[in-house]
């Protein structure tokens, strides 16, 4: 899971952290499995909830629970990432993903990010 891999350094000494304050995902990731995860771990999702979820709970009426919460500020952040990421993807090696070994992804992408750092 990409959770796991998650390493934020600190501004001193110390181990980094594993954990994230906030996670911000599209209504693909909002299952009960992942929300139920976010919650143990006691980190915030910003996660919109499909319509036919919302559906299948206001059906089951007072049985279906409170909706979870959705913060529609933090959730606008979320663009940036995105154009990030559709910026990263008009390298061709990086869209396809057709490099075998992990560390020579991460070398392109790196590459990317410097061009694309580089420009501005």
């Amino acid at each position: 899971m990409v959770m796991t891999a998650i390493r934020v350094p600190r501004s001193g000494t110390g181990r980094p952290r594993t954990r994230p304050d906030i996670v911000l995902a599209d209504r693909a990731y909002s299952s009960r499995a992942i929300r139920s995860y976010l919650r143990r771990r006691g980190i915030r999702a910003v996660i919109p909830q499909p319509s036919d979820q919302v559906g299948h709970r206001l059906r089951r009426g007072s049985a279906g629970g409170r909706p979870p919460t959705f913060d529609a500020a933090s959730y606008k952040q979320r663009n940036a990432v995105e154009r990030c990421i559709n910026r990263l993807k008009q390298w061709r090696g990086l869209a396809m993903r057709t490099d075998k070994l992990a560390v020579a992804y991460q070398a392109a992408l790196h590459v990317a990010a410097i061009l694309i750092w580089a420009r501005r």
